[in-house]
């Protein structure tokens, strides 16, 4: 089935709906779980709580293309699950050092005019991503976004770790040179 007709069942409150966007994307939201909770029963309350989020947001939002909207709907409830649950230090510690690393490079402290810098952080993030090269940028989107270990991303894309954290290593300071080229750091 198609994005546009499981939205379209969203929009029509037919419960159909939650099977189909579960057919199609279970697995993929499954792996974007799993990468934050490290917890098989965990997984599946997060993705119950995806289903129940796509459910109960649809009729307010009408997304273009499931399949991030559903990633970053996993992807928060899986981080809000992680930190109610106050288990950070869960799954080798993995979360916390991937999230510590791009920290590092985008810390500005906390202050409220950082805050409002957010918005302007998003586009520019999203500029520097569309201009890397696409092994790069899918590297950097499995250790940043999807919370992938280096060992795992480095058996994916057939590289060693050493290269993989290199990879990663040069991209985050390529990141931080561009945001301060635009003022942002």
């Amino acid at each position: 089935m198609e994005d546009k007709e499981i939205v379209e069942l969203y929009w029509r409150r037919q419960e159909e709906a939650i099977p189909q966007t579960a057919k199609k994307y279970g697995s993929y939201c499954r792996t974007i779980a799993y990468n934050i909770l490290a917890d098989e029963q965990d997984t599946e309350e997060c993705l119950n709580d995806t289903w129940l989020g796509a459910w109960n947001s649809m009729p307010d939002n009408r997304p273009n293309r499931l399949a991030p909207y559903l990633a970053k709907l996993t992807r928060w409830i899986s981080l809000s699950r992680l930190r109610a649950q106050n288990r950070l230090k869960r799954g080798g510690g993995e979360v916390c050092l991937a999230l510590d690393e791009l920290a590092e490079t985008l810390d500005g402290g906390t202050d409220m005019e950082r805050e409002l810098e957010l918005r302007e952080l998003k586009t520019e993030l999203r500029r520097f991503l569309a201009a890397l090269e696409e092994t790069e940028r899918q590297v950097f989107l499995a250790r940043y976004f999807f919370l992938t270990s280096i060992p795992e991303i480095a058996e994916k894309f057939g590289y060693s770790r050493s290269k993989v954290t290199s990879m990663l290593y040069r991209t985050r300071h390529r990141l931080l040179n561009h945001l301060k080229e635009e003022g942002l750091c």
